[in-house]
């Protein structure tokens, strides 16, 4: 059997859908913090600041805490010692940590990068593409997986 229809299997299976939703949410999450990290390798005069990648590790957070919280602990059916309370305050933070560095990201790119003739716009920018970019790819992996297969 070749490369090809190994991959080729792989993907047919039933659970293809994980795989790739798996994948896709990966890549997202990657190139958010590849995006910020080729910027500030090409920052010289250090115009990213450390407060600034705080931004992108708060939005990481929120990535975990948005996916922590399985689709079962939500129901109501939830009888567990932890539970669907408590289950649902955890991804209503994450929700709002999620959004909440999109926002810090904004602020910073219009105030820091936008509105100072000494800093470049294109950093500022690249702040918010890592934030976007974790927040996307935690709502792929978030609801594009089905949690059904999985029968824990």
């Amino acid at each position: 059997m070749g490369i090809l229809e190994s991959i080729r299997e792989w993907f047919s299976a039933e659970q293809c859908i994980n795989k790739v939703a798996a994948i896709v949410a990966g890549f997202l999450f990657f190139t958010g913090w590849w995006i910020i990290i080729d910027a500030m390798s090409g920052d010289s005069t250090h115009q990213i600041t450390t407060g600034h990648v705080f931004i992108g590790i708060f939005g990481t957070i929120s990535f975990c805490m948005i996916n922590i919280v399985k689709g079962e602990h939500i129901s109501e059916e939830n009888t567990s010692e932890w539970g669907a309370r408590n289950a649902k305050i955890v991804l209503l933070l994450g929700f709002i940590m999620g959004f909440a560095s999109i926002i810090a990201a904004i602020w910073v790119m219009i105030s820091d990068f936008i509105n100072n003739d000494k800093k470049e716009t294109s950093l500022g920018v690249s702040l918010l593409l890592q934030n976007v970019f974790i927040l996307f790819g935690s709502l792929v992996y978030k609801f594009g997986r089905n949690e059904e297969q999985w029968n824990e």
